[in-house]
């Protein structure tokens, strides 16, 4: 999901008169509305798409707490630590040319109102961090996405549970 360019091009527009304030604003309410968007379509997904979820009618209050079943982790937070995973998603969904949305070598999506992730559905799915990751399984997860070990331990820098040689 993206605000899309526009919201760059008005926030720009405020920088170069000068009001920071109202840029910083707008790209606020850019990355509102794109979270926003995300959770309205993970609810469609789940109410009509998927259809697994008809009768669920919570209140905005109580969707804070998300009562639902299914969850819509996304790469770099706790569930789903590794940023490079956005590349596989852009790739199978063509996302560039479907959207306008890229990705920059640090794996941000820009425009930067830009919110992307998985809907998984299952009703016991749920949120978790991934725990610290040692030695032999970032190795492993290396050789399983083809990926050199110091790439891998690069992007789980955060999640290692020990520190990388070089």
């Amino acid at each position: 999901m993206t605000s899309g360019a526009e919201e760059d091009k008005i926030a720009q527009s405020f920088k170069e008169r000068g009001d920071d304030y109202s840029a910083i604003m707008v790209q606020a309410l850019g990355d509102r509305f794109a979270e926003g968007l995300a959770e309205l379509l993970h609810a469609k997904v789940r109410r009509e798409y998927w259809g697994f979820a008809r009768d669920e009618a919570f209140t905005p209050t109580e969707m804070i707490a998300e009562p639902y079943d299914g969850i819509r982790p996304a790469s770099g937070y706790p569930a789903q630590p590794d940023h490079t995973e956005k590349e596989t998603l852009f790739r199978l969904l063509d996302a560039t040319a479907h959207t306008g949305v890229r990705l920059t070598e640090s794996m941000a999506m820009h425009p930067g109102a830009s919110v992307s992730g998985l809907y998984i559905a299952h009703p016991d799915a749920y949120y978790f961090g991934v725990a610290k990751v040692e030695a032999d399984q970032a190795a492993d997860y290396a050789a399983r996405k083809g990926m050199a070990l110091r790439d891998v331990e690069r992007w789980l820098m955060p999640v290692l549970n020990y520190t990388p040689k070089d």
